[in-house]
């Protein structure tokens, strides 16, 4: 029997980049899915704080030659890939001059907010299915973790729901604590609606374009949820501790062993 596929789709994770305490759980769930197992790859953006000779991340060339089309423009995305450190499985970096090059994550020196965070959530979260989808790898299980994935469990239920390579893959997605006050802009769920699969009532959990909103839309998509902090939104945990036809995974504190995911996994991919 062929090992089941796993692949994470993260905002952050460790020691590449941690902006809150899920990203060393990131890196302990790749690593404990793949001991147990499961074939698992990893996907990230390539922020440029992110230092490509430390952590040996060099450009795939199989890949090359991606195009990602947002907000009628389209933007060339390379690829580079680092092995996760004592751990036999491979993370991938999505990397892009316009979006990702700069020194800063959403927020520039003088703390104020990138007016184009919106187009770099749609190519990161765009640009991580075509990935996929150039990889001709299946993925049985998709967790996606951080706002910045929001839009994948969306995506994969309207405009990538025909793709050959997602048809079997079912959707975990982590709610985690807000890290920002700002906006995404009032034209967010326009530049969202990537092809003509995806309508913008498909998006209208989104439509606060906010913190808290890419996690209520992440979720809502997600054929699974579970809560990634002890410092989520109380509006959140209300909505989504008890779901029909979902399961959810509560946060067990940060020195959980991690098996209830391990638990998810097996259960979602049908062991």
């Amino acid at each position: 029997m062929s090992k089941k596929r796993i692949l994470f789709i993260a905002t952050e994770m460790s020691p590449y980049l941690e902006l809150t305490e899920f990203a060393e759980v990131i890196n302990k769930l790749a690593i404990k899915s793949n001991d147990s197992g499961l074939e698992v790859r990893c996907i990230m953006p390539r922020f440029g704080v992110i230092n490509e000779r430390r952590h040996r991340l060099h450009e795939v060339v199989r890949l090359s030659g991606i195009n990602v089309s947002v907000d009628n423009d389209d933007y060339p995305l390379q690829i580079k890939v680092a092995s996760l450190p004592n751990a036999r499985l491979q993370v991938y970096f999505l990397e892009n001059e316009d979006f990702f090059k700069r020194k800063q994550i959403f927020h520039d020196e003088s703390e104020n907010w990138f007016e184009d965070n919106d187009l770099r959530t749609v190519f990161f979260c765009k640009g991580a299915l075509e990935t996929v989808k150039k990889f001709g790898w299946p993925p049985d299980i998709i967790h996606c973790s951080g706002w910045m994935s929001g839009l994948i469990p969306a995506y994969l239920k309207t405009a990538y729901k025909k793709e050959p390579v997602f048809t079997h893959s079912k959707v975990v997605f982590t709610i985690g604590q807000n890290t920002f006050e700002e906006k995404l802009g009032d034209d967010f769920l326009r530049k969202a609606l990537i092809n003509a699969n995806i309508k913008e009532k498909d998006l209208e959990h989104f439509k606060d374009n906010n913190n808290t909103a890419m996690f209520r839309g992440g979720a809502t998509h997600a054929d699974a949820i579970t809560f990634g902090s002890d410092l989520i939104e109380k509006k959140l945990t209300d909505e989504f501790a008890k779901v029909k036809g979902k399961k959810v995974v509560p946060f067990k504190g940060w020195d959980a062993d991690l098996t209830e995911y391990l638990e998810l996994y097996n259960d979602l991919a049908g062991k």
